[in-house]
């Protein structure tokens, strides 16, 4: 089992920063690969940035060259560093671990609000 705990999120205006946190607790030795979502009121959920266990990274292209996500290995955090946000990233992020030792389970957090103003 492995339990997700985000943070970070809020209210900021267009061309604002925000970094968001995910603090992952269980069998994390099983993780092979962290993400972040979001999902927009009415839209189906999607994926925003990726990061596997060897150190590869994958980002929606609506957002590659101003979001960066990263890994603290030491502290079991995911990060997601959103620069020059837009009112089009408003939405909840969840933070989405995969893992298992033979079956791959999908883990996810509560999710956090960013609310981009214009």
């Amino acid at each position: 089992q492995v339990q997700l705990v985000e943070s970070g999120g809020g209210l900021v205006q267009a061309g604002g920063s925000l970094r968001l946190s995910c603090a992952a607790s269980g069998t994390i030795f099983s993780i092979i690969l962290m993400a972040w979502y979001r999902q927009a009121p009415g839209k189906q959920r999607e994926l925003v940035a990726a990061s596997t266990s060897g150190g590869s990274t994958n980002y929606a292209d609506s957002v590659k060259g101003r979001f960066t996500i990263s890994r603290d290995n030491a502290k079991n955090t995911v990060y997601l560093q959103m620069n020059s946000l837009k009112p089009e990233d408003t939405a909840v992020y969840y933070c989405n671990a995969k893992a298992g030792l033979g079956n791959l389970y999908t883990y996810w957090g509560q999710g956090t609000q960013v609310t981009v103003s214009s």
